[in-house]
């Protein structure tokens, strides 16, 4: 699992409570329906996308990538926003994304 980001590290030791609620929300979420962790991972990814939220794009890209999953799939995922939200929200969405995806491979070559 990839360390999380400094900003959201300090927050959680800064509001425990605030943190853990959402926490136990993200995973009330998570537990009440049919969809599996890749479909659910790639679903935020998705919305996230449409939402246009960098760090929300940055933080889905690297569950995705936590859970397994190749960096053409989350690009491809990336690529089917186009019709939804636009060639240049896409582009925007794909240049976050891109930035995790490169530093993950840095990273691995390490």
């Amino acid at each position: 699992m990839r360390k999380a980001p400094e900003l959201f590290q300090k927050f959680s030791q800064k509001y425990p409570g605030i943190f853990a609620a959402y926490e136990n929300l993200a995973s009330e979420c998570h537990k009440l329906g049919p969809l599996n962790e890749r479909d659910r991972a790639l679903v935020k990814l998705g919305i996230a996308a449409g939402s246009r939220t960098k760090g929300s794009v940055r933080s889905q890209v690297r569950k995705a990538l936590d859970l397994g999953m190749h960096p053409d799939e989350i690009r491809h995922a990336i690529l089917l926003s186009t019709t939804a939200i636009g060639f240049p929200g896409m582009m925007a969405v794909l240049a976050w994304a891109e930035d995790v995806l490169n530093s993950s491979s840095r990273a691995d070559n390490a």
